[in-house]
């Protein structure tokens, strides 16, 4: 299952308190000799490469690090509590619940970072010794460890997004210039999750994300798209896939015009991101016949325009190609 998104809380744990003792030594008056406590397990975050997804988060929200130990008579200092590592997956975003505040942005693998810290050790009446007070006769009391609402959201690190309507062959494409093998049917929402594969060209590689259920009014909640556009805010380079024997009732020029409102709508930034169209289903006798027309309109908006067909293999060598070059004039 597919989990971008987790609120998790977590608590570091306590400093432990510090002891009041006095040494027992026979024919002699035993000074101050309680030990201090122990500080408190601090929690941190750190990415695994082997994450995928933030399920686990979701389903075991409560991390609690151990609290140190207290201190103990004859200056015997308690037990530091163990630190707590609570491992993520790369790209997880990572904010405070209550007031959204960014707190970091983990991308790299091992990638660590003191999310809560843990409590002091209180001090024992052996290290509270002064001469103004050679024997006191208390100790401290050890910190509260630091507690947090988290609020996580993956967003997923790729080179390239695909994007385009439902069945216009984006996870078809995928599965060409990748090894991936995504799930593909001839229904629309068949990808209910985001799919990502290794390109390689001319000893180059490069990650693709095939972003599902991207449709008109998707910034509004309709389709699957709104859950899933955060993941090509990291690409540097956009493949906009188009069916040209249309989506629905709507010629493909409508088509892509419509899923570049939403990516404006989303975060206008997105809209401005490099972006090669690719042309597909080459191999129906409409898109052939669609195809002179909607290159011309696209050439008048300074798009490049690549004719495929995902199924067959047509043109996606040429596809690929345009890809790497994209992406090494982005110096990436």
């Amino acid at each position: 299952m597919f989990i971008d998104r987790a609120n998790i809380f977590i608590r570091a744990g306590n400093g432990g308190n510090g002891c009041t003792a006095f040494a027992r030594q026979k024919h002699r008056r035993g000074g101050p000799d309680g030990g201090n406590g122990g500080r408190g397990g601090s929690i941190y975050l750190e990415v695994d490469k082997r994450l995928k997804t933030l399920i686990d988060l979701r389903y075991h929200p409560h991390y609690r690090a151990r609290n140190g130990a207290h201190g103990k008579g004859k200056k015997k200092s308690g037990k530091a509590g163990e630190d707590l590592i609570v491992r993520v997956p790369p790209g997880t975003v990572i904010r405070n619940r209550k007031n959204r505040e960014l707190i970091a942005d983990l991308v790299n693998p091992g990638q660590k970072i003191l999310i809560t810290k843990g409590g002091k050790g209180g001090k024992g009446n052996a290290s509270l010794a002064s001469s103004r007070d050679p024997a006191p006769r208390f100790a401290e009391e050890g910190q509260t460890g630091e507690e947090k609402e988290l609020e996580l959201e993956l967003k997923l690190i790729a080179d390239v997004g695909l994007v385009g309507y439902p069945n216009s062959g984006k996870s078809t494409l995928l599965a060409s210039l990748t090894r991936a093998r995504p799930k593909v049917a001839s229904y629309p929402f068949t990808t209910l999750s985001p799919n990502l594969g290794v390109a390689s060209f001319k000893g180059r590689e490069f990650i693709l994300a095939d972003i599902p259920g991207l449709i008109e009014g998707a910034h509004k909640g309709k389709g699957l798209g709104v859950d899933f556009l955060r993941h090509i805010e990291r690409t540097s380079l956009l493949i906009h896939i188009v069916d040209l024997t249309g989506y629905g009732k709507n010629p493909p020029l409508f088509n892509f015009q419509a899923i570049n409102e939403e990516l404006k709508a989303h975060d206008p930034l997105l809209f401005e991101r490099p972006q090669i169209v690719a042309a597909n289903k080459m191999d129906l006798k409409e898109a052939r016949e669609n195809f002179p027309q909607f290159q011309k309109e696209l050439r008048n908006q300074r798009y490049k325009v690549y004719p495929i067909s995902a199924l067959t293999g047509e043109g996606t060598e040429e596809l690929k190609e345009a890809i790497a070059e994209g992406l090494e004039i982005l110096g990436k």
